[in-house]
């Protein structure tokens, strides 16, 4: 384990606030070493709400693009409207929340009645058939297209909804569609509202797309925040005593639906929940996990048997070396905290 030491050298980064025990998690000088050799630009750790381990690499933590990890935050928004009787339920069929007179929304059903059968939950899961190749290749072409929905809802049926997983950005501006039309508001006055402003979340930024706004990879916040947002899963979706996401939302976001990307090598991805990707160590003899992953290595753990919250920021250098981000939490955070190897 190259980060498995936790020595008493001097530190070149500031760590701030204990562990359980008390004693603050100090990194070595060649612990930083090997941070700067994989890109890592951040780290906050966080375990029963106090700081393990809050650095940057250089400056302060400020609000930086999470990327991906919009969609677990996109999920928890469908969640609080779902919990709110604004979206009925996962199984309604997506066309009964659409404006069914907006150009391209009709003729998708006209083009493959099977598209009626695309429900939320497939959205969620990444299961909704609609051919979205190469690693979300589509969705520079959604992002300049007139209408994101229409497009997305164009394309062609690759499977049968609910029978095989690709991974889809473009499902993911569809649930804001939805989210926005129930609602009648915006994707930002809503989290605002609902998430952001109860669980005291201030740096959250959204991109902009066509009308609306950019909901599986737009939001910007800083590590702090991202790990608020964690800890509210955590303690069950309540802050300060006010229940803010539905606790039975937070259990089913975190359930395996689908075997998502565990094939894939190096292990950055796993199952996949409701927005949410689940660890393949969960399986395993490590701690269970599930996460939020933005591209290039952005990440939030969050490990309910250590009550702890976990936010990796990596410097942007080709999706196969986000496993860095990944080595930092099982090779210096968990070790840490736990005392243990893993």
């Amino acid at each position: 384990m190259l980060l498995a030491g936790i020595g008493k050298g001097v530190s070149t980064m500031t760590a701030t606030a204990a562990s359980r025990c008390g004693s603050a998690i100090m990194l070595t000088d060649k612990q930083a070493m090997q941070l700067d050799s994989w890109k890592i630009k951040g780290i906050y750790a966080e375990q029963g709400g106090k700081v393990l381990l809050e650095w940057t690499a250089g400056g302060p933590d400020r609000p930086a693009s999470i990327y991906s990890c919009t969609k677990s935050v996109l999920s928890a928004l469908i969640g609080i409207a779902v919990g709110q009787g604004l979206i009925g339920s996962v199984s309604d069929p997506v066309f009964s929340y659409l404006d069914m007179e907006e150009e391209g929304i009709a003729k998708a059903i006209e083009d493959d009645p099977r598209k009626r059968d695309i429900t939320i939950q497939h959205l969620l899961t990444m299961t909704s058939g609609l051919d979205w190749p190469d690693f979300d290749k589509p969705y520079w072409e959604m992002k300049k297209a007139a209408s994101p929905a229409a497009f997305v809802l164009g394309r062609e049926l690759a499977h049968e909804p609910g029978t095989a997983f690709t991974y889809n950005t473009g499902g993911s501006q569809l649930l804001s569609v939805i989210l926005t039309r129930a609602a009648q508001e915006s994707l930002p006055s809503f989290a605002r509202k609902n998430l952001f402003r109860p669980a005291g979340i201030g740096s959250a930024r959204w991109n902009r797309l066509g009308e609306g706004h950019e909901a599986g990879a737009g939001l910007s916040m800083s590590m702090k925040d991202l790990s608020r947002f964690g800890r509210l899963y955590l303690q069950q979706g309540r802050w300060n005593g006010e229940a803010i996401i539905p606790p039975n939302w937070i259990a089913d976001s975190q359930k395996p639906h689908h075997k998502g990307l565990l094939h894939y090598e190096p292990s950055i991805y796993g199952c996949y929940g409701y927005h949410w990707w689940v660890s393949p160590e969960s399986k395993q003899d490590g701690p269970g996990y599930y996460f939020a992953f933005g591209y290039g290595g952005q990440y939030l753990f969050v490990i309910p048997s250590l009550d702890m919250t976990v936010v990796v920021r990596k410097s942007l250098d080709g999706r196969n070396k986000s496993i860095y981000s990944r080595r930092v939490l099982t090779e210096l955070v968990i070790p840490a905290a736990t005392g243990h190897t893993w």
